[in-house]
């Protein structure tokens, strides 16, 4: 079809109809808005502008959702949530941005700032969000001539009325999720220990944190693979179990034990498993805690995706059998040892009522001596996984030897792994050979040296135990 100017120039005018009365439109709205802010009350401006969004939002087809900062007198976990995801979506072009560090935390992050929009797609569709900070000015109760200024922050979430459902169902959701997995992986971990001075006070004080800065990770563990694989695939499973643990009525949470001699890498392990999950650690001492309401408390306060550790359960603490607490319900005289952490206080602590306070926590309990613990404890629902720390293998030795000297293979190792089964000795008094010397071939010889020794210690030792075996059993059968 050809270009007519005929019909071009008929059109014009009604082109700049169409643009004055817009122009003229807009003036005017300008003028109200002008003259409402100079001549009407706060109060009376609201209702005004409230009025004149509604008039247009009637002829708009898109809708506008407000997600404020607080939830009355709480925290809004939706615009938590916004805030660390739309860090993620920030655009190259984007010319502002707010930048902080929290004291004790590691890592600097990104937000959005005031006014600053960001565009994000979700399922082939558009979102709109601006971050919006108004100024209130409001009066110090306590002094009315100290007025001081506060900011309610909200986000403006904008897109088509049709995807209304869609939001509310798939998009929120999907946000809230993405906030709680991106607030896990860039957490600083913190390492607790409960303050008893402040036992009776909040729950939120229970717990003293400090930054976990072990750098353990399983790659660098002293332990065999097959050990390593089997604890990390039973993590994996159990982070991804939520479901699951609703539908069988279990609460969420998983119980280790780790026995074995002292140096075999128990706190290693523990920290390597907080460092891969980027779970926070709370250290029980239970020495400390005076009676089953004190450790209730306790748990109370613990946070949901974290690692509670009681270490040296044997000796920890003294716990009484079931007999003889039932005779202390009997015999008010005995009110002074009520008070401590019974053995039934601790197993409902582990599994009754109160374990249920609280979702995705791991138990870890440590002792030297496993044949010390009372049956009760050792049960699955309790302790559900049981794993020996042994002495160093053949595999923890070449682990070591990577970690401390950054070799592989080596002419001394297969010496060394033939000597170090009968040698008996800790992955940490292996590491502590290793860490002598700098040289890896003298450091290798030294470890060679050692291990002699250690073997030479095993058969004379095991020779002195039989000697006296065998002493003992004459003087028995002299007495029969």
């Amino acid at each position: 079809m050809a270009f007519d100017p005929s019909i071009a120039q008929s059109n014009l005018p009604n082109a700049k109809a169409i643009l004055t009365a817009a122009a003229s439109f807009a003036a005017t709205v300008l003028l109200l808005r002008s003259i409402a802010n100079d001549l009407l009350p706060s109060e009376f401006r609201e209702y005004f502008y409230d009025g004149i969004r509604t008039i247009f939002s009637r002829f708009s087809s898109q809708l506008t959702m407000v997600v404020d900062e607080m939830d009355g007198l709480g925290p809004n976990q939706i615009y938590e949530a916004a805030e660390i995801y739309l860090a993620t979506k920030i655009s190259p072009s984007t010319a502002r941005l707010k930048v902080s560090k929290p004291e004790k935390e590691d890592n600097i992050t990104t937000a959005v700032e005031r006014n600053e929009e960001v565009v994000d797609t979700f399922n082939g569709v558009k979102f709109h969000w601006v971050l919006v900070c108004e100024q209130v000015q409001r009066e110090n109760f306590h002094n009315p001539r100290s007025p001081y200024r506060s900011v309610i922050r909200s986000f403006e979430l904008c897109f088509h009325k049709k995807h209304r459902e869609m939001v509310l169902k798939s998009y929120l959701p999907h946000i809230l999720h993405q906030a709680k997995e991106l607030k896990q992986q860039t957490k600083t971990l913190k390492i607790y220990t409960f303050d008893y001075q402040n036992m009776y006070g909040s729950i939120s004080d229970l717990w003293i944190p400090t930054n976990l800065d072990h750098p353990s990770t399983f790659e660098k563990l002293a332990m065999d693979s097959e050990i390593k694989h089997f604890i990390l695939n039973d993590l994996e499973r159990f982070v991804k179990r939520k479901k699951y643990y609703e539908k069988v009525g279990k609460a969420w949470k998983r119980g280790y034990l780790l026995y074995g001699p002292p140096g075999t890498g128990k706190s290693s392990l523990i920290a390597a498993m907080a460092n891969y999950l980027k779970f926070d650690v709370y250290d029980l001492e239970l020495t400390g805690v005076e009676c089953n309401s004190d450790l209730r408390k306790l748990l109370m306060g613990i946070a949901n995706r974290s690692i509670l550790v009681v270490e040296d359960i044997d000796c920890s603490v003294e716990f009484q059998d079931r007999d003889s607490e039932k005779d202390e319900e009997e015999d008010p005289s005995t009110s002074r040892r009520r008070r401590l952490v019974t053995l039934s206080g601790l197993l409902n602590f582990i599994d009754g009522l109160w374990s249920s306070c609280g979702d995705e926590r791991i138990i870890i309990f440590t002792t030297n001596h496993k044949e010390k613990l009372d049956p009760a404890l050792l049960r699955p629902g309790r302790m559900d996984v049981h794993i020996h720390m042994s002495y160093c293998t053949p595999c923890g030795f070449r682990v070591l030897a990577s970690n401390y000297h950054g070799i592989e293979n080596h002419r001394l190792f297969g010496e060394i792994e033939g000597l170090i089964p009968g040698a008996k000795v800790t992955p940490a008094e292996v590491a502590e050979q290793l860490l002598k010397g700098e040289e890896s071939d003298n450091s290798l010889m030294d470890l060679i040296e050692f291990l002699k020794v250690k073997t030479r210690e095993n058969e004379e030792g095991g020779e002195k135990e039989e000697k006296e075996g065998k002493e003992n059993g004459r003087v028995a059968s002299t007495e029969k």
